[in-house]
């Protein structure tokens, strides 16, 4: 019986919310091979975000610092999951695959996730390995929130290195706290050593059944003091790395114009006169972002138009900028915004971001959104 087999054999078995049916891989009797079948596809899916059939755990292999800028590598099972680069395509387990791996960069300073071009070496005894070098998917999950990530298939057993080379941010503008730094690479290397016993041993729950494709999602999770798994705090740090969550919608700087709801994801737009975003006007801040857990929605395209008594006053493509006061977000300077007007967002292309369980049907299709000051 492999992992699908177990997890259809035991769905329901708990009375509320997540089953009571974790344990161990090994424990179970199950072999390496049998770990890698997917848990069932949820059918019927909602255009939205959903309660996804399981629950797994991961686990942290380390972090490393350079300078501004610091890495967290973790791990769980290998995982199917759908690229999404113009159209969708879905990335089956192979049997060969050891582990799905993940990386998560961040900002020292301001604990704030970059999403930023980067590569991978795996080395084995200073060496990279076959298919040890490449570029991770950038991702969305329930569990990871906002991270880099891919299936890979490792020779064996023993002791590796990933080195992570990350691009500075030279497509991204940076104000607040940002401005004038992150502007040059950066490499860091976790060393890790590979055992097929902690993958096995990772614990899974699965959900009722009668909840999946549910309009809801997973907490986050992060890591405890010796890498197991653990819900995250409101923040969504807790002691592991964040999860590229934006700052929270009510501590947003400026006026708040709505949070309105399109394609599933939440857009809180702000108006502010910051002399950081705009010397002479007004400044438009959208923050567009997974609902329930508030992780970012980053590699959009978006754009604003400004109506005043019918007539249109402004309009433009909107700037993906990083600030320490709303995070990662996409900004437009206008020449003013006054009571009445009609601001519209659009949104011109969807998140280019992979998604796992629970997200690759929604941030899709959108219509526009209008919020009146």
């Amino acid at each position: 019986m492999n992992r699908r087999g177990f997890l259809r054999g035991t769905t329901g078995i708990g009375t509320v919310g997540i089953a009571g049916i974790a344990g161990c891989l090994e424990q179970l009797g199950f072999e390496e091979e049998s770990a890698w079948a997917n848990p069932p596809l949820v059918e019927n899916r909602p255009d939205a975000v959903y309660l996804p059939s399981s629950r797994e755990e991961m686990a942290m292999y380390g972090t490393a610092t350079d300078g501004d800028y610091a890495v967290a590598l973790s791990y769980t099972f290998p995982h199917r999951f759908w690229i999404v680069s113009g159209g969708k395509e879905l990335v089956e387990v192979n049997t060969d695959d050891s582990l799905h791996l993940m990386v998560t960069l961040w900002d020292r300073e301001t604990h704030t996730v970059l999403p930023v071009d980067m590569r991978l070496e795996i080395r084995q005894e200073g060496s990279p390995i076959d298919d040890g070098v490449f570029s991770p998917w950038p991702m969305i999950s329930q569990r990871m929130g906002f991270h880099y990530g891919d299936n890979v298939r490792l020779p064996g057993e023993g002791e590796y290195t990933v080195r992570v080379r990350a691009d500075p941010l030279t497509g991204t503008a940076r104000t607040g706290a940002f401005e004038g730094r992150l502007d040059e690479p950066a490499s860091l290397e976790v060393d890790f050593e590979y055992a097929r016993s902690d993958i096995n041993g990772l614990s899974f729950e699965t959900i009722d059944e009668d909840r999946w494709g549910s309009r809801d999602a997973l907490s986050l999770m992060t890591h405890g003091e010796e890498g197991s798994d653990g819900e995250a705090g409101s923040d969504g740090q807790g002691s592991g790395p964040p999860m590229g969550q934006g700052p929270s919608v009510d501590e947003l700087p400026g006026e708040l114009l709505g949070t309105e709801r399109t394609g599933d994801a939440s857009f809180p737009v702000v108006v502010t006169d910051a002399d950081r975003f705009t010397d002479d006007g007004a400044y438009l801040a959208v923050s567009p972002r997974t609902p329930y857990n508030d992780v970012i929605l980053p590699f959009t395209s978006l754009s604003a138009a400004i109506d005043r008594e019918g007539e249109r006053r402004d309009d433009g493509s909107l700037t993906a900028t990083l600030d320490d006061e709303f995070g990662y977000h996409y900004g437009l300077a206008v020449d003013d915004v006054r009571e009445g007007d009609r601001v519209t967002i659009t949104v011109d292309s969807p998140p280019q971001v992979s998604r796992h369980d629970g997200y690759e049907t929604a941030f899709f299709e959108f219509e526009a959104v209008t919020y009146t000051v």
